[in-house]
């Protein structure tokens, strides 16, 4: 439970979330509907100690990574800060738990672009045994893509179904019975994945450093 002495909350921490937003607005290409809020007393503040933190946003475009939204939560995370440029830094390397969720559209985006497109080609590759892919699909709660082949038209989507094993996350083509497991950075675990609402809600925590 909170603790009330913290209830009402105090300038340091409006200050704190002030410069996190800053912070969010300088490292993505694209972000808005930003909501930082940080629970911790002054005292804490002052020591470099944030209890807890938790953030939401829409429409980011990160390193050209589009989430749709992003929800992130935080607990006992040691900073440092830089009152000139209002800066923040960690000094240790929390743990924090996430939600990330891609419409179509996004992850359409995402998988044909120049920075990530080969995530795409290797998804057709191993899946489908084509070239690269052409369009991306979610209906009704499966995902669906559609691929090129050199000199050949393919119109027809594959379905593909996406589950969750130790922290990695793989897909499965049934039809051809092909697995294919997604490149992820080590320290991400992802818990679940869920299609539900024509959005993909990735569900994880990782450490952080910054």
């Amino acid at each position: 439970m909170i603790d009330t002495r913290i209830h009402e909350k105090g300038i340091l921490a409006k200050f704190l979330e002030q410069c996190i937003k800053i912070l969010l607005i300088k490292e993505c290409k694209k972000i808005s509907n930003i909501k930082i809020d940080i629970i911790s007393s002054s005292t804490q503040i002052i020591k470099g100690e944030i209890q807890k933190i938790s953030i939401f946003a829409k429409d980011i475009n990160y390193k050209d990574l589009l989430f749709d939204k992003f929800n992130l939560e935080a607990n006992h995370l040691k900073i440092k800060i830089n009152l000139s440029n209002k800066e923040l830094y960690l000094k240790n390397n929390p743990k924090i738990n996430f939600k990330i969720s891609f419409s179509q559209d996004s992850l359409r985006t995402i998988l044909l672009s120049k920075s990530w497109g080969w995530i795409g080609n290797l998804i057709s590759k191993e899946m489908l045994n084509h070239e690269r892919i052409e369009d991306i699909r979610i209906n009704n709660g499966q995902l669906f893509i559609n691929s090129h082949k050199k000199n050949i038209n393919i119109n027809q989507l594959e379905q593909l179904n996406i589950r969750t094993e130790k922290g990695k996350v793989y897909i499965r083509n049934q039809n051809k019975n092909k697995i294919l497991q997604i490149p992820i950075e080590d320290k991400i675990y992802i818990e679940n994945v869920n299609i539900e609402n024509n959005l993909i809600d990735i569900f994880g925590n990782s450490s952080i450093s910054f």
